[in-house]
């Protein structure tokens, strides 16, 4: 994407642009878009960029949403630094700490793609053939948004017309109550039937950094999987397959950590990813996943049992220090059981972490006293002596596609092996010291979502993973006997797999009511 492009169309979007609250509150003061600007393919287009502006804005907020309340964030600080977030991270959510507010902030982006739709569909200058791609573009783009709400709140208002930017001011008409998760659920279904419909049989382009036949495929693949095993859709488990072997062109990279690179854009395994580049754009908050250097303090080494003279402390290992545009610093941490549960001859552990430790250098051996990680899977790039943390974010790439393929056809009662192995061999580089064997649904579900968090980490899947992932019937995401990844007490918490709402939400929009379980101060 140009970056002009960017500056043209964002210029355009922040007219129109209001927060979803703001949005349902307020008339827009003038109708520049409305207006005047729908009028050549170059507009439309540029629209189009723009919408994926936002969506690469929101990646933070895609992270936040699928992985913080997942288990392997640590809520102890080994840097003498405060850890952000902590009441999501331990699941603390209330009324008064949501841990998000105005649903998450997405539908300030779903009504400019709502008026996307209504604009385009009504155009007479476009190609069918381009103007299917846009819109094909634009409904999968409203499904994903609305899927992370589906599975952070469950039934959430829903708002598919433009109804402000096309006039309606009457604070009452634009209140809306929550829809049934059902609702919502069918919703996110059609509007991706819609996309992958509109897509066709036309080819994705050469730039995977916008939505494309291929991605559409990927989400279907991924709703459908959902209501199969959350809903108990059970059908919809072929339709899911279907979808995902649909999906051409795709293959694993041979090395893990070249997926990420920032000299590997557009590589063959990745699908669909937020594009970032050099004096573009850096990834929110990656630099929060690494080290303070002025902690470093002369007391950290790269070996846990070193017992050489002191002198071969670490100062900058991964060169963080170097002049950047984010404050460097630990501000979130993985846990370090994370990144011991990795096989030591898993090439993505340390493409993934490099680990530290604090070493105790009075004693003679050295004693390490903290255990530490950096996530070095999105470092970025140097240039022109300044780090810029512009690695591409994958949102669907192969190994999710085999992995998800995998999960059908064990819940299908088949083998998995197929699907697994080469994400394992490719892990291993060839020499997998153990090798997947199919030995039952169950055993084969916790293998499957072993893969998942080792291939996974920092990608936005691993809070979603255990709503959805099972052992026997019940989601990983209830703590059992069976299985060490729980992070909720189902007699307890149930009601806790969902987020809470903040008060402002329904002070201002009387029809909204708090999620089910939680506390609230909301008359009734």
């Amino acid at each position: 994407m140009k970056k002009i492009m960017f500056h043209i169309c964002w210029a355009v979007l922040s007219v129109l642009a209001t927060s979803c609250q703001d949005a349902l509150e307020l008339a827009p003061e003038d109708y520049f878009g409305n207006s005047n600007f729908w009028q050549n393919e170059a507009q439309v287009s540029n629209f189009m960029v723009g919408l994926h502006k936002q969506f690469r804005d929101n990646q933070f907020q895609f992270l936040r949403l699928g992985e913080m309340r997942g288990g392997t964030y640590s809520n102890v600080d080994r840097q003498a630094t405060s850890l952000n977030e902590l009441p999501v991270i331990e699941q603390r959510l209330e009324e008064t700490s949501s841990g998000v507010s105005s649903w998450a902030g997405f539908y300030g982006p779903i009504l400019q793609i709502n008026l996307f739709i209504q604009k385009v569909e009504g155009i007479g200058f476009l190609s069918e053939t381009r103007k299917n791609y846009l819109l094909g573009q634009a409904y999968a783009m409203r499904a994903y948004y609305y899927f992370h709400l589906l599975r952070t709140y469950g039934g959430v208002p829903l708002v598919l017309e433009a109804d402000v930017l096309n006039g309606t001011t009457d604070a009452v008409l634009l209140r809306k109550a929550r829809a049934t998760e059902e609702e919502v659920a069918n919703a996110v279904k059609a509007d991706v039937n819609k996309a992958v419909g509109l897509f066709g049989t036309q080819a994705a382009v050469g730039d995977k950094s916008q939505w494309s036949p291929n991605a559409a495929r990927m989400l279907k693949g991924e709703v459908l999987l959902w209501t199969a095993k959350v809903y108990g859709k059970t059908a919809d488990l072929a339709e899911a397959k279907t979808a995902l072997e649909a999906v051409t062109g795709s293959s694993l990279l041979p090395v893990f950590a070249h997926v990420f690179a920032y000299n590997q854009k557009n590589n063959n395994e990745v699908i669909f990813a937020v594009r970032y580049k050099v004096g573009e754009a850096e990834m929110s908050g990656v630099a929060a996943y690494t080290y303070s250097t002025f902690n470093m303090n002369g007391l950290h080494y790269k070996d846990s049992t070193v017992s050489a003279g002191v002198g071969n402390f670490l100062v900058d290992p991964l060169v963080l220090a170097a002049t950047n545009s984010q404050q460097v610093i630990q501000r979130y941490a993985y846990t370090f059981e994370l990144f011991q549960s990795y096989n030591l001859a898993d090439t993505r552990r340390n493409a993934t972490f490099y680990d530290n430790y604090k070493v105790n250098t009075d004693v003679t051996p050295f004693v390490p006293t903290i255990r530490n990680t950096a996530l070095v899977k999105f470092l970025g790039t140097i240039d022109a002596n300044k780090r810029y943390f512009s690695d591409d974010w994958p949102v669907y790439r192969e190994a999710d596609r085999l992995l998800m393929l995998a999960e059908i056809t064990n819940a299908q009662g088949g083998d998995p092996a197929a699907y697994i192995q080469p994400v394992r061999d490719r892990a291993f580089g060839g020499k997998d010291p153990k090798p997947f064997v199919n030995t039952g649904k169950d055993a084969n579900e916790l293998a499957i979502f072993n893969e998942r968090t080792w291939e996974f980490v920092h990608e936005g899947k691993r809070w979603y993973d255990l709503r959805r992932m099972k052992s026997g019937s019940e989601p990983l995401v209830f703590k059992s006997a069976a299985h060490p990844y729980g992070v909720l007490d189902k007699a307890t918490q149930e009601y806790r797999i969902l987020w809470p709402i903040e008060a402002a939400v329904w002070t201002n929009d009387p029809l909204v009511t708090q999620t089910p379980g939680y506390s609230t101060a909301r008359p009734n």
